[in-house]
């Protein structure tokens, strides 16, 4: 991890804790990213919109980890984590969540939580038999910390029930509280309004926004115009796998240029 995070970003303020710069991605001939750049400004909740097929799915992949750029660079907390696995950039502080959760259904949802504590004493075979007590110790933490976190996104009274019982707007809340047990300092969340009631929506919206004030960065790919007005300080545009513009909710819905990447995206 060390050489592959060794990379000092001297180009940029210290500022943003994710940055992309001159990120392209190719597939084949086409072209699905093309020299974009973006920075999230660090402590921030910041939104990234655009018609269908505009890119914003491959860069969340670009900068999670789970695929890696054709060029360009990619820098997390000023180091360059392009080809770092997406294993290591959690460890280093990026979670992500997915559209569609898909938990481990036959767990419970406790344990479910439970799986995203990260460097755990307990997996290793050797501490199970010389440190057993301190295991022990570590795992009463580790389930205090997950019974915690459920509460925090009002999943508790399901903990002990199977994860697959849960509706999609509850694993989006599983989710969360998953993530929320490696201690990221930034996660991306990939629509997290997607098919959610407006009750569970509410509450997922409360939970991002005391995220952020416990000092977590966020950066939220989704359609919901009005989640996005609610809780994004900056919105970047993105269009046919470009950086169309960015600023605040207000100036980019009435930005020209994003009423047309819409409108064509919708006529096409």
């Amino acid at each position: 991890m060390k050489d592959r995070l060794a990379h000092e970003d001297t180009t940029h303020p210290a500022r943003a804790t994710l940055r992309a710069a001159a990120v392209t991605k190719r597939f084949g001939g086409a072209v699905a990213l093309n020299a974009l750049s973006l920075s999230v400004p660090t402590g921030e909740i910041s939104g990234l919109i655009g018609p269908n097929g505009a890119g914003k799915t491959t860069l969340f992949d670009i900068l999670a980890g789970e695929q890696h750029p054709t060029s360009g660079r990619v820098f997390l907390h000023g180091r360059a984590v392009e080809s770092a696995p997406t294993h290591e950039r959690l460890s280093a502080g990026l979670g992500r969540t997915f559209q569609i959760p898909r938990p481990f259904a036959a767990m419970t949802v406790l344990e479910n939580v439970m799986l995203g504590r990260q460097n755990h004493i307990g997996e290793h075979v050797w501490p199970n038999w010389l440190a057993f007590a301190r295991v022990a110790r570590i795992e009463a933490a580790v389930l205090a910390q997950a019974m915690e976190l459920l509460d925090f996104v009002a999943l508790a009274p399901l903990a002990h029930k199977p994860a697959g019982i849960l509706s999609g707007g509850q694993r989006k809340l599983l989710e969360l509280a998953r993530v929320l047990m490696a201690e990221p300092s930034i996660v991306l969340l990939d629509e997290p309004a997607a098919g959610v009631a407006p009750a569970l929506l509410d509450i997922i919206i409360g939970r991002i926004a005391a995220l952020n004030q416990q000092g977590i960065t966020f950066l939220i790919v989704e359609h919901n115009m009005d989640l996005v007005a609610q809780l994004c300080q900056r919105v970047f545009v993105m269009a046919a796998g470009e950086l169309l513009c960015e600023g605040t909710p207000q100036q980019v819905v009435a930005d020209p240029r994003v009423i047309d990447a819409y409108l064509g995206g919708a006529a096409a």
